[in-house]
């Protein structure tokens, strides 16, 4: 049964399985995406053969790694910071990964805090999606619901949900699940860059736990190496002791997370790396900040936009597009267009089922 979320949960959200897994995915596996290796710029496959984007970035790296070059870049300041969703994985269908999760949790998988409130304020919620249309209220409401959804359990309980939704369909995309909606030109981008010894991070709007989980086994970056927001912890003291001891949990608060998007992006840079990026992938006017932050570096660098300019494989955006298209002109952002740039996105099997 093809999943239609947003067009049925309102005729029936939970009388029918519309959060089915694929039985037969035809997407590169996580393990197959896990063994993309790109060594070398003629290692590129995902790529079209004549992006002029993708020469861009093998010249610039090329560049600063030659030792004989004015604008080499020692190891220890070669950063690339990356954002998650619309970067590295599927943003629009039909909205973050970091979205999706909790709604699909209130209706498939509930916690024992769903209840007919959180059910009815999620509807409007994915009606807010679905009309393209998230007010300030419903934004504030959504991470009010998130937080109520999640709150009590522990680390490992929300990892052990979050491993099962990411076997769930991807929303308007055939023979696709959440765990393998990586780009696969991005992956090799990234599997580029550590070959020639750049320190790759990803700094993501998205929960920590739930970014490091997604990325985790799929693509090579350190678990230490992604930002993310963060949920408000408790301990809960089984033995009545002042300090932790054997027994004890930590689980999360029933309390909203501090955005880690925009100007926060920048402090998140300064707090855990320590070091300014020369390198920055984005794809929305969240990681503004952070791509012209890295083109002010001393070292020579640069700042890509990734432009859901795609309608045939992808579920584009045309506002998105239009906004980030002027946007990287105005502040000299390069654009990798999925469109002319991409050779595939996901895998050739994977279509546009809307």
């Amino acid at each position: 049964m093809k999943k239609k979320i947003l067009s049925a949960v309102f005729a029936g959200l939970m009388a029918l399985n519309l959060f089915g897994n694929v039985d037969n995915a035809q997407a590169a596996s996580r393990e197959e995406i896990s063994k993309i290796s790109v060594g070398r710029s003629a290692n590129f496959k995902y790529w079209t053969a004549d992006s002029k984007t993708k020469k861009f970035l093998v010249d610039y790296v090329k560049d600063v790694t030659d030792k004989r070059s004015k604008n080499f870049i020692p190891v220890e300041d070669r950063v690339a910071v990356f954002d998650m969703d619309g970067t590295l994985v599927c943003e629009t269908a039909p909205s973050y990964i970091g979205w999706m999760f909790p709604i699909t949790t209130v209706f498939e998988n509930p916690t024992d805090n769903v209840n007919t409130e959180i059910r009815t304020r999620t509807q409007i919620w994915l009606e807010a999606i679905q009309n393209k249309n998230i007010t300030d209220e419903v934004s504030k409401d959504r991470k009010k619901i998130i937080a109520e959804v999640f709150a009590g359990l522990t680390e490992k309980d929300y990892i052990s949900r979050f491993k099962k939704f990411m076997d769930n369909d991807v929303e308007g995309l055939t023979n696709l699940k959440y765990g393998e909606s990586f780009y696969l030109p991005m992956v090799e981008i990234v599997s580029y860059l550590n070959a020639n010894d750049f320190s790759v991070y990803v700094v993501t709007g998205s929960e920590r736990n739930l970014a490091r989980t997604l990325i985790d086994g799929a693509i090579n970056i350190k678990r230490d190496h992604i930002i993310g927001e963060d949920v408000p912890m408790n301990w809960k003291s089984n033995g009545g002791e002042k300090y932790f001891v054997k027994g004890d949990e930590i689980s999360f608060k029933n309390k909203t997370m501090k955005s880690t998007t925009r100007i926060n992006k920048i402090y998140c840079i300064n707090r855990e790396i320590g070091r300014q990026p020369v390198l920055a992938f984005g794809n929305s006017m969240g990681d503004a900040d952070m791509l012209n932050y890295t083109l002010t570096n001393k070292y020579k660098s640069a700042a890509f936009v990734v432009l859901c300019d795609d309608y045939t494989r992808e579920i584009g955006n045309k506002d998105l597009e239009n906004t980030m298209r002027d946007a990287a002109k105005k502040n000299k952002w390069t654009i990798i267009s999925m469109k002319n740039d991409f050779k595939t996105i996901y895998g050739d099997k994977v279509k546009l089922d809307l």
